[in-house]
């Protein structure tokens, strides 16, 4: 019996659109830009919230990250942390989310380090983990694990929509400081 399509897992491209949307409004009521900082997405999440016309008004930069040298050089990710935690963690997750908030002009920041598949996991992580953080300047960080089901795109598809759920969740709670 041939294996189940996986790839049904996710949100559409009409709703990772209406995500960037909302985002996009949230952001620019609140006069700030926005950063990204991306392993297991590839740039997925700028690339949707970059598809809305104008959103270099509100969009500051985004750094797509794979390597443990990369988060090092690019973010400010500490080499302890990536020897004891590896790249798929909280602990990673904090610090390329501050890291990219710190080496930019944005308000609010998000960063996703995961494991997207086909191959990489292991029992402790799976495919499937990722670590998605956010943080507003001026406020404290929120990570958070998630366990997603289906193939690599499955995966990447609901690590973009949790990123802009989370981002918009982070803006509502009223984090920004002046």
């Amino acid at each position: 019996m041939d294996a189940p399509d996986q790839t049904h897992y996710g949100p559409t491209d009409a709703e990772l659109n209406r995500l960037a949307r909302e985002v996009a409004a949230a952001v620019q009521l609140r006069r700030i830009m926005a950063v990204t900082a991306e392993s297991c997405t590839g740039g997925w999440i700028a690339k949707t919230l970059t598809d809305l016309p104008g959103s270099s008004a509100w969009f500051d930069a985004g750094v797509v990250t794979y390597s443990y040298e990369a988060k090092q050089a690019l973010l400010g990710v500490h080499p302890r942390t990536l020897e004891r935690t590896g790249a798929v963690s909280e602990e990673t997750s904090l610090e390329m989310v501050s890291g990219a908030l710190s080496r930019f002009g944005a308000g609010i920041a998000v960063a996703v380090t995961g494991i997207a598949g086909p191959s990489g996991g292991t029992p402790d992580k799976p495919v499937g983990t990722v670590w998605i953080a956010w943080k507003v300047r001026g406020g404290d960080p929120r990570a958070q694990m998630f366990h997603f089901p289906g193939d690599r795109e499955a995966v990447r598809r609901q690590t973009v929509a949790a990123a802009l759920v989370g981002m918009l969740h982070m803006l509502a709670s009223g984090g920004l400081r002046a």
